[in-house]
């Protein structure tokens, strides 16, 4: 027996030459398939950085006009502009791309509130309260905006990881040692034949003695 189960024999030789190719054929896929993904992952990566950049954005602007309204009102005073608390959903579609799973928001209700809603006026907490609390609702409306970039840069960078580390296995791996085995199997074959051809040339030449 030699290697992955087969024995030296021609029928055991066919199969293991089937399976190398079928692995051969597997790596083609995969390195197709991790093609893809990266293109994927750079097409991605453009929306997800501005995301990024418009996040900071906002969370600078919200926290430069939380300041000065804590320093005026003190934390209870500053909270109170937050008010009345609400719960946020969203309507959310599973997808996938390239076999990657992907979640997409299809619809949510506008995150910033008017003074109507909230039941609040500049007169009352003042304008730098309620310039922060827009700005932070603005800030959660920009984060829910990019999470779904963020988590599809993440999920294809994770496929890109996995979908190596098989091109990785069958290459340095199964591959090469399947095509061991093949080279065995034939210089195997190969010395039994020459042994068989000398043994019948032996036994040709003692029955013509």
């Amino acid at each position: 027996m030699i290697g992955w189960g087969a024995a030296a024999t021609r029928d055991g030789l066919l199969r293991t030459v089937r399976r190398a190719a079928r692995v051969h054929h597997g790596m083609g896929l995969l390195r197709k398939k991790r093609e893809a993904l990266v293109a994927e992952l750079f097409r991605a990566a453009r929306p997800a950085v501005d995301a990024r950049s418009a996040i900071d954005a906002r969370n600078r602007a919200a926290y430069e006009a939380l300041l000065p309204a804590l320093a005026r009102l003190g934390a209870d005073g500053a909270e109170a502009a937050g008010w009345p608390t609400r719960e946020l959903s969203v309507d959310v579609r599973a997808a996938s791309v390239w076999g990657v799973p992907i979640a997409e928001i299809t619809a949510r209700a506008p995150v910033p509130r008017d003074l109507e809603a909230r039941g609040l006026t500049a007169a009352g907490v003042g304008a730098d309260a309620l310039d922060a609390a827009r700005g932070f609702e603005e800030l959660v409306e920009t984060l829910l905006d990019a999470a779904p970039r963020e988590a599809l840069l993440r999920n294809l960078g994770e496929a890109v990881a996995r979908t190596s580390r098989q091109v990785n296995v069958l290459e340095r791996r199964l591959a090469p040692a399947l095509e061991r085995t093949v080279a065995v199997m034939r210089q195997t074959l190969d010395e039994r034949e020459r042994e068989e051809r000398v043994r019948l040339g032996i036994l040709v030449r003692g029955a013509g003695s």
